[in-house]
């Protein structure tokens, strides 16, 4: 895929999602770490039911550790490896407060350090929180990368590396963004909504949802 191609892809995924921005709810950089941190292998509306209870109470390092990890669970119980996400949420609280005075710290080696956070944690909360120009390879932007040969890649790693260098420099804020909401809502996995995609003609996948087959789709309860 050439350079003209991304910049008319990215400029029509902006165009189409004017507002490109995380789904989980949060008021501050504290906020959006324990969010993301809840978010492995659950949904956003999930955390988001559970954080809606939590925050209320404890968003903060000190008022989470004193929560404790029995009382975090209370919390969080609905989402899934609860257990293990209540641990790895003390731990880093526990570490904010001994190492970084509270504060969500700005550099990927010291948001790696912490408890439950990874490369792809760690990349969502430099580029929301603190607005740096990260790109955190999730299952949709995989998909949307590999899918539309914008990116393609084996690996999580291989598909972020080649969106670093490919990505315009206009769009590359929001590129995390706007491609995530893109696969979320339109390349879904199961069936593409080719047919009301608005970079349909510049997508280089083969295989797209014809408009018959995408109007019987809609007709039927698997395809909401």
């Amino acid at each position: 895929m050439n350079a003209e191609k991304r910049r008319q892809i990215f400029e029509r995924l902006a165009a189409a999602i004017p507002e490109p921005t995380t789904e989980l709810t949060h008021a501050t950089p504290f906020e959006l770490l324990i969010a993301v941190v809840l978010s492995a292998q659950a949904t956003d509306k999930g955390v988001n039911k559970a954080t809606a209870r939590l925050f209320p109470v404890a968003n903060t390092p000190d008022a989470i550790l004193a929560l404790g990890e029995e009382g975090l669970k209370e919390y969080i119980k609905t989402i899934n490896l609860y257990p293990s996400k209540a641990r790895n949420i003390i731990g880093l609280c526990r570490l904010l407060l001994e190492k970084h005075g509270g504060l969500v710290p700005r550099t990927r080696t010291e948001l790696e350090a912490l408890p439950g956070v990874g490369r792809k944690t760690a990349n969502v909360i430099l580029n929301t929180a603190f607005e740096q120009h990260t790109i955190a390879v999730d299952t949709h932007i995989f998909r949307v990368a590999n899918r539309t040969r914008l990116a393609p890649g084996k690996t999580v790693l291989e598909v972020e590396k080649k969106l670093e260098r490919t990505v315009p420099k206009k769009y590359f804020k929001d590129a995390h963004h706007l491609l995530i909401l893109h696969g979320r809502y339109t390349c879904i996995a199961r069936k593409p909504k080719c047919p009301v995609c608005p970079i349909a003609d510049l997508c280089e996948y083969k295989d797209k949802t014809p408009a018959e087959s995408f109007a019987d789709a809609k007709q039927t309860p698997e395809s909401t």
